[in-house]
């Protein structure tokens, strides 16, 4: 009699091995096809647009320029001349057709342009200027 209870607690057992191999897959399918965006990691108060338009699609690099000056990428204070180096690593990762530059409208045009001299620089011919509707 016991020898039969012990079996049918055998018997009685769930399996958990297929449903595990189902969501370990499941997670490599997610991380594989998800994007990942480098945001610049400040807020700005982007200039007004009546003509502003939707960002390209594989544009996954942003900038930031703060109103005093600070340039922002990949949510780190980071000096005019680095930006340039910095960018070049970030593409290096995750490949980017366009760069999306978001500038206070505060900020210094001179500022605004030596970023964008520098993008130019890293190899990245579309530069996109953000603004808001």
């Amino acid at each position: 009699m016991a020898r039969r209870h012990r079996r049918e607690e055998e018997d009685a057992a769930i399996d958990m091995t297929p449903m595990l191999d189902i969501v370990f897959i499941m997670l490599i399918f997610f991380i594989v096809t998800t994007s990942f965006v480098k945001e610049a990691g400040i807020q700005v108060d982007k200039p007004k647009s009546d003509q502003s338009s939707k960002p390209p699609k594989n544009s996954n690099i942003f900038i930031a320029i703060s109103e005093n000056g600070d340039i922002w990428m990949d949510k780190r204070m980071v000096d005019v001349e680095r930006v340039q180096a910095n960018l070049e690593k970030m593409l290096a990762e995750q490949p980017s057709e366009a760069v999306i530059v978001q500038a206070d409208k505060e900020a210094k045009h001179g500022k605004v342009m030596k970023v964008m001299d520098q993008i130019k620089a890293a190899g990245i011919d579309k530069i996109v200027v953000a603004g808001k509707k």
